[in-house]
């Protein structure tokens, strides 16, 4: 051990941990359709009377003034904020059916939890996020970046995202950012320090290949078997392709003002650049930052307490309910810049071949409240809320499930985050019939509190 720790203290690589998950613990089962998945977590709670699941017949005071549209498939309807997103209906199947069965997630860092992990977090084992399982079992295609990338991973509950009981090295890789469309934009940690040049690293590489040598030449071992880990580090630093899967300014302006000029399609942007240079699992969240464009949005996410249907701020002083720093659901950083970036997406991935072999995920930690408060906004409500799914085998132009006439309560084919998270790994083919293991040697099974949703298999 403590040559290890020595040696580990002599490469410091511009301090880059090695990624875990390159030697799978198990392959993936034949069943598999998904290579890889795309989180879109939209964070703060998405009201899906506004969105996914219109009710015009809702009581008039609680109404969203909001429309019912027609999408490209007949019958299946969204809200007029989803206008862009209807024209690719015919690719999403819309789960109005979500609800958490179980009380201890009605807040926003346990619903964030329930939701990156399928697993209650008041759960007797803390599980880890499905990304870190995915980069624990399957490994990752790209050797040179990390299986499991949160971009930017710097949303409200960003500190919530775990390993549980996996191996740090299997935590999400985060990009960081405030503005991913800034000119400046880069991923400061994948890039050499300015005392760590290119043939400096290359000089260690040669180094560290010496010491091996001499090590196994008496004893035919190696320092510890990290080799393949450090191997990597090499490659992430010096490969020209990690810096390429991150170029959202060499991307097209055409391509760029098709997911919207901004943070939010910057970010969905990037998330389908490092599917396409075969991250494994990638989770894109966005809270639009602090602009003179947008004065007083200055926590931009979905939580949307107050006066939810202005056309500007919803206030920047905390004298009402708690939604202040927002702006309204119908605004451009929110939905408008939602509704572009999302659809956007789902047709680039389709058009460049990626759709089929990756399973898209549009989730939020759960819904709002079926009434307006007195304050004209909505609060948290788990009862019912919707998410999307699309790509990987998923039957589009399908909705599953069903709520009331006010989007209260379910009425058809309950879902829970339990799964959720079984389908994803389902899609993957992961084995949830074989456990993984505590660093006590402990046996867990993983996503057996629920069936996948059978709709979408």
């Amino acid at each position: 051990m403590p040559r290890l720790l020595s040696r580990r203290n002599f490469f410091g690589l511009a301090g880059l941990v090695p990624f875990a998950g390159l030697r799978p613990t198990f392959a993936a089962s034949t069943r598999a359709r998904a290579k890889s998945v795309l989180v879109i977590l939209e964070q703060g709670g998405v009201s899906q009377m506004d969105t996914w699941d219109p009710k015009p017949d809702a009581v008039v005071e609680h109404r969203s003034p909001y429309k019912p549209i027609s999408t490209t498939v007949p019958g299946m309807r969204f809200t007029e904020l989803l206008k862009e997103t209807a024209k690719v209906a015919d690719k999403l199947a819309v789960v109005r059916s979500m609800w958490h069965p179980k009380a201890g997630a009605s807040g926003h860092g346990e619903g964030t939890q329930y939701m990156l992990s399928g697993a209650h977090p008041g759960s007797a084992v803390h599980m880890p996020d499905l990304g870190s399982v995915a980069s624990h079992t399957l490994g990752t295609s790209a050797h040179f970046l990390p299986p499991y990338v949160m971009v930017p991973g710097n949303h409200e509950q960003a500190n919530v995202t775990s390993t549980g009981f996996l191996p740090v090295g299997t935590k999400a890789f985060k990009t960081g950012g405030g503005d991913l469309s800034a000119p400046g934009w880069k991923v400061g940690a994948l890039d050499p320090r300015a005392d760590t040049p290119a043939a400096r690293l290359a000089a260690r590489q040669q180094l560290l290949a010496g010491l091996n040598g001499r090590s196994s030449a008496g004893t035919g071992r190696t320092f510890g078997g990290m080799d393949r880990f450090y191997d990597q580090a090499f490659d992430t630093l010096t490969s020209a392709k990690v810096a390429k899967a991150f170029d959202y300014q060499g991307e097209p302006l055409a391509v760029r003002e098709r997911y919207g000029i901004g943070h939010r399609g910057a970010c969905y942007l990037v998330g389908r650049k490092l599917i396409e240079a075969g991250v494994r699992f990638v989770t894109v969240d966005v809270r639009w930052p602090l602009a003179k464009e947008y004065p007083g949005g200055f926590n931009m996410n979905w939580d949307h307490h107050d006066l939810m249907y202005v056309n500007g701020s919803c206030g920047t002083i905390r004298d009402k309910a708690g939604g202040e720093g927002r702006y309204g659901i119908g605004t451009w950083p929110m939905m408008g810049s939602t509704d572009r970036a999302f659809a956007a997406l789902i047709a680039d991935l389709d058009q460049r071949g990626l759709l089929a072999e990756t399973l898209v995920c549009f989730v939020t930690e759960f819904g709002r409240t079926p009434k307006l408060n007195k304050f004209q906004g909505r609060d948290h409500w788990t009862n019912a809320y919707s998410i999307a799914l699309a790509g990987a085998g998923v039957k589009g132009g399908q909705v599953i499930g069903s709520t009331d006439k006010d989007g209260g309560q379910v009425t058809n084919d309950p879902y829970t985050p339990e799964a959720y998270g079984a389908t994803v790994f389902e899609k993957l083919g992961i084995d949830r019939s074989k456990p993984l293991y505590t660093a006590s040697d402990r046996p867990v099974f993983i996503g057996h509190e629920a069936d996948p949703i059978s709709q979408v298999m």
